[in-house]
């Protein structure tokens, strides 16, 4: 176990600038140590920001190593962890929750959201700043669900000044994200290998990254803040360095400059602050960056790469060679999209299927009490029987309550309706008799007086009618759309 402490390089970079410094335990090496029966290869090591003492550390190496199981980790520590992995971590760039969901899929330990392909798939629309905030919360907030891997948001310039930025970054947070990247271009603002960008002062943009650190602490999240910077095409390379240097003095977690035009130049960003960790953008297809590969990415200097076009640009054309087959009369080749058993794999049909298994019992109950007599009236329908029978079967009778006005036990206005009775019969269209049952009129006439008119029949009225008249009286006679004919007697 050795423990090696990495200093700064040059005046901005020496130990003084103690935030950017890294002590890290590696005991991955050929020579593993052996705990109990289990030999394990792990990697523990503090954040590029930790001021950890020791006794923290111990506790740290103390809780890797033990039995007890840690609750789950956050979307921002997750993705930390990843910075703290040695190597360059390729992250595909997706736009909705199944792209997301095919990143996953495909072994990726993260992704990023990427601007230009949400305003593609969401609206349909270029990169020139139509998407709003709201807009890109909705989306992200979509993706973050769909996978458990963390996701970095692109946070366009956060949408407005200092104010506007740390409403971004709390909100990015209540998404789910594990990052955001928030860059210093003017509004409305452009692809970062499109014309006509523009960049805002310095001190604006440096002050962009303070409130994004700022809302984080308020938030008490910690959402990791890639800061990005477009002026190498809007100004100059030399610029670009120095406002790299001062969003990490700001406290941005990983740098990112867009749009840089060959290997020396990214070489000569990656020896900005060496041990904080880089971002390279391969933009496919043909941007100005120089497409190199992991490998030689990881050479320079860089931790993370995006490849902010490969899904949108490979679905843009799937889908216009299956429009093309479609308008010629065909189908797509079967080799060209999956089947539809694939496809309900990867949308999660058969995991819904065995989770649903785990509800069927109570479901099908309910289901089947839900079906059970469509008439029943306080648990009183009869079972169908034939016609020739139910004159054996009594009829239910509801007993009425007695209703009365003080003490003098003199019934009020109100008694003579319950003094009388609904009969209800229903007759299936079968001849089988399915309800025959008496309750107290007050029942419907409470009713009716809140809703006179219930199905173009005004009960009110009828009730009114029939009430003084001694005897019964038929109310109702007619088929139902299901055939059953059904009978309301005033008794």
């Amino acid at each position: 176990m050795s423990c090696v402490l990495h200093p700064q390089v040059g005046s901005r970079e020496c130990s003084a600038s103690l935030p950017h410094s890294s002590c890290s335990f590696n005991l991955s090496s050929p020579s593993n140590l052996t705990f109990g029966s289990h030999l394990h290869q792990r990697s523990l090591s503090l954040p590029h920001k930790s001021n950890a003492s020791p006794r923290i550390l111990t506790r740290r190496i103390s809780a890797a190593y033990s039995g007890d199981s840690a609750p789950p980790e956050s979307p921002a520590k997750a993705l930390r962890r990843i910075l703290e992995l040695p190597g360059v971590h390729q992250g595909p760039a997706c736009f909705d929750g199944l792209s997301a969901k095919l990143v996953e899929r495909a072994g990726f330990q993260y992704c990023f959201t990427s601007g230009f392909s949400i305003s593609a798939a969401r609206l349909g629309l270029p990169d020139t700043g139509f998407l709003s905030y709201g807009e890109m919360v909705d989306q992200g907030q979509q993706i973050t669900q769909s996978v458990s891997i963390p996701v970095i948001g692109d946070g366009d310039n956060g949408y407005g000044n200092a104010m506007n930025v740390k409403r971004t970054i709390k909100g990015y947070i209540r998404a789910g994200f594990a990052g955001i990247l928030l860059e210093d271009q003017v509004s409305p603002k452009a692809c970062g290998h499109t014309q006509g960008r523009k960049v805002v002062s310095r001190e604006e943009a440096v002050m962009r990254i303070k409130a994004a650190v700022d809302a984080r602490k308020e938030s008490g999240s910690d959402i990791v803040i890639v800061a990005r910077t477009d002026s190498r095409q809007a100004v100059s390379l030399e610029e670009s360095l120095w406002r790299s240097r001062a969003f990490a003095d700001a406290g941005a977690d990983v740098l990112f400059i867009d749009a840089l035009a060959s290997k020396e130049e990214m070489k000569a960003f990656c020896g900005v602050y060496p041990l904080v960790p880089k971002m390279a953008n391969m933009l496919e297809g043909g941007g100005k960056t120089p497409i190199l590969t992991p490998l030689e990415l990881e050479e320079i200097g860089y931790k993370l790469v995006a490849y902010p076009l490969s899904l949108i640009g490979v679905s843009i054309q799937a889908m216009q060679d299956a429009l093309a087959a479609i308008k010629g009369g065909r189908i797509p080749p079967p080799g060209s999209m999956p089947s539809f058993e694939e496809v309900k794999e990867v949308l999660g049909f058969n995991s819904y299927y065995e989770e649903e298994k785990r509800y069927y019992s109570n479901s099908s109950q309910l289901s089947s009490e839900r079906s059970s007599s469509l008439y029943s009236l306080q648990g009183t329908a009869k079972n169908a029987e034939p016609k020739d029978q139910s004159s054996q079967d009594p009829i239910v009778e509801v007993i009425t309550p007695e209703v009365y006005n003080g003490a003098d036990g003199f019934k009020d206005s109100f008694s003579a309706i319950w003094s009388r009775k609904l009969r209800i019969r229903i007759t299936g269209r079968d001849g089988f008799e399915k309800l025959d049952v008496k309750i107290p009129a007050g029942f419907l006439d409470g009713i009716t007086n809140i809703v006179p008119a219930l199905g173009g029949v005004n009960i009110k009225e009828l009730l009114n009618e029939a009430a003084d008249e001694m005897g019964g009286k038929q109310l109702l006679d007619f088929n139902d759309t299901m055939g059953d004919r059904i009978q309301v007697f005033l008794e």
